[in-house]
């Protein structure tokens, strides 16, 4: 099979219909649908299914076409798009068949570790629903510094508010290992809430505790120290992640020190210092990303007395 040599490639929509389309209309579009570097980059898929990107057979290319990586890399796993969102508060009252009439509408998006869904300020194009992974919602100042809103798992929506008012999404989203996204347009799944009332009274439940959400965070920020947001994520890490030994409550950082200190609205450094300062008080042991709680009452005490 030749490369494809067009000299203009055309994005299309993931909706295209594939059957009807001969393969010479398909052999067309190039592998730049997700930004291959290359304009002949080849992309081979199996007869049963074409790369959204090049909606060429996949048989040989296996995600090694930069711009094939996030829809047609081969994954060993992959979940039933009904069944992922059965399990989102937003449609868990929905019945069978109403789920699989809607997963028809819904398309699957693989991500890899640290790639964006969507940055900042773009337009909102629809609905993401993790079906499979984790996906950090983050904003960025002018001079990089992140500042993480959320940690978002299976069963969790993304960014529901700008489908429905048609702004910009407010924050950005990376995925935080492979992650599998059902995708909903923006109009199915507005013209899906015409239809089932009950699910737009669920969006403005889920929007509501994001809010509440979002001003404990601003409270935070404000009024309290550094060191006080620290603690008070060491003793929710090892109440929710700690295994009891002889040396004290042993549980793992869930992150860097780095993104731990985007979490905590802070730089690394502080994350660093403070750790170290409450091993030098004797309160915990610290072994890169491996925490020792020796003294887990003296922590508490420690945020209390700050309090």
């Amino acid at each position: 099979m030749q490369p494809c040599n067009v000299s203009h490639h055309t994005r299309i929509s993931p909706f295209a219909n594939r059957r009807k389309m001969g393969f010479a209309d398909r052999s067309r579009y190039c592998g730049l649908f997700n930004g291959a570097s290359d304009p002949s980059s080849r992309c081979l898929r199996s007869m049963k299914s074409y790369c959204f990107s090049c909606l060429r057979r996949f048989s040989d290319c296996r995600g090694q076409v930069p711009g094939c990586r996030r829809i047609c890399r081969v994954s060993t796993e992959r979940t039933d798009l009904a069944s992922a969102l059965g399990k989102t508060a937003l449609l868990s009252s929905l019945s069978p068949a109403e789920l699989q009439t809607l997963a028809l509408r819904t398309v699957r998006k693989i991500f890899s570790a640290g790639e964006l869904l969507f940055s900042e300020g773009e337009p909102c194009n629809g609905l993401h629903i993790i079906a499979r992974g984790k996906v950090r919602i983050f904003k960025t100042s002018v001079n990089g510094r992140e500042q993480v809103l959320a940690v978002n798992v299976p069963g969790e929506s993304v960014a529901e508010l700008p489908v429905f008012d048609g702004g910009p999404f407010p924050a950005s989203a990376s995925a935080v290992e492979e992650t599998e996204i059902a995708f909903i347009s923006r109009r199915d799944f507005q013209a899906y809430c015409m239809e089932h009332p009950e699910v737009s009274l669920k969006v403005l439940k889920v929007v509501g505790a994001r809010l509440r959400r979002l001003v404990g965070i601003i409270e935070e920020l404000s009024f309290t120290t550094i060191r006080q947001r620290l603690i008070a994520a060491l003793i929710k890490l090892a109440q929710s992640e700690g295994r009891k030994t002889e040396r004290g409550v042993e549980f793992q950082l869930p992150a860097t020190h780095q993104e731990l200190a985007s979490q905590l609205g802070t730089v690394r450094e502080l994350i660093s210092r403070n750790l170290m300062r409450l091993q030098a008080e004797g309160i915990l042991d610290v072994d890169a990303r491996q925490i020792v709680v020796k003294d887990m009452k003296g922590l508490s005490a420690l945020l209390d007395a700050n309090s």
